[in-house]
């Protein structure tokens, strides 16, 4: 079993760099599974949401995430950071980068929405069904922090209407064109992930939630029935939670953690093996993706 509290990084220490860089094809390092052994996930063609209560370990996850994708020299980062802190230490090796802004969130959804129309063009001409490693085109990490204020929050209800209908198109053709999402909201409730939204995520992520119908929005429906709710996690057992992949069944894990020092270094030698970078203001339009 995990320690309650023992040192945050217990999860997993500071990834080894390659001077090389990795690739998002890579399996990715999540943390550690209660025997103590790694937790690794390929999150190529897939999506991921996480979910759970402020400080319950959310934001360890989306960095780590964000970590490998920056890491990646195959990578693309494409960030929405509603709160502006979460995500902002990863802004210099951003392509793009939104905050709190609705209209700019909508402008850019587009953008990718468009991206992706692209991508399908060109695989139906080459007669395949998904791009692959060798192509030699850039996956699009694309990374949301916090989904709740821009689905339920931020803008008009029109507006918030649009990014959802919008987020579901992307995150429902976007795993065969390179295009990953990973969501992440501390306010797992129906009106924030419909289910219709929900079940297009081949991973989901439950971190400590004060209710078992707030841990079902997450992993879906009957899981805490079965024993597996993060209702049950320990409030003192920050960053662990049910790891849930496709097919199979919820795995209780603790979350990898980076020190706001291992974000600086990592982001400084990102900015070193990255071939793409942003626009002086931290984001970049639609040249900036390699849509042949």
């Amino acid at each position: 079993m995990f320690n309650r509290r023992g040192p945050r990084r217990t999860g997993g220490a500071t990834p080894t760099i390659p001077v090389s860089g990795l690739s998002i094809y890579d399996p990715m390092h999540f943390g550690i599974d209660e025997n103590g052994r790694q937790v690794r996930v390929r999150l190529a063609y897939k999506n991921i949401i996480a979910g759970g209560e402020p400080g319950s370990g959310k934001s360890s996850l989306v960095n780590t995430i964000v970590a490998h994708g920056a890491l990646s020299t195959d990578c693309r980062l494409w960030l929405f950071d509603g709160k502006q802190v979460e995500l902002d230490p990863w802004r210099p090796v951003a392509d793009v980068f939104v905050g709190n802004d609705m209209e700019r969130a909508l402008y850019r959804l587009a953008q990718l929405q468009h991206e992706l129309d692209i991508r399908y063009a060109m695989l139906r001409k080459a007669g395949r069904r998904k791009i692959t490693r060798d192509d030699g085109l850039d996956v699009i990490l694309f990374v949301i922090d916090e989904l709740a204020l821009f689905s339920a929050t931020y803008g008009t209800k029109e507006q918030r209407e649009d990014f959802i209908r919008i987020l579901r198109d992307i995150v429902a053709r976007g795993r065969a064109a390179g295009i990953i999402t990973v969501a992440a909201t501390q306010r797992p409730s129906a009106d924030i992930i419909p289910t219709s939204l929900r079940d297009l995520f081949g991973y989901r992520v439950a971190f400590r939630c004060t209710t078992d119908s707030s841990s079902d929005i997450i992993l879906s429906v009957g899981w805490a029935g079965e024993g597996y709710s993060a209702k049950t996690i320990d409030p003192l057992s920050v960053g662990v939670g049910w790891l849930l992949a496709e097919g199979g069944i919820p795995q209780r894990f603790k979350a990898a953690y980076l020190t706001d020092a291992d974000i600086r270094a990592i982001v400084a030698h990102a900015r070193s093996i990255r071939t793409h970078y942003p626009d002086d203001d931290g984001t970049a339009g639609v040249p900036a993706l390699v849509t042949v």
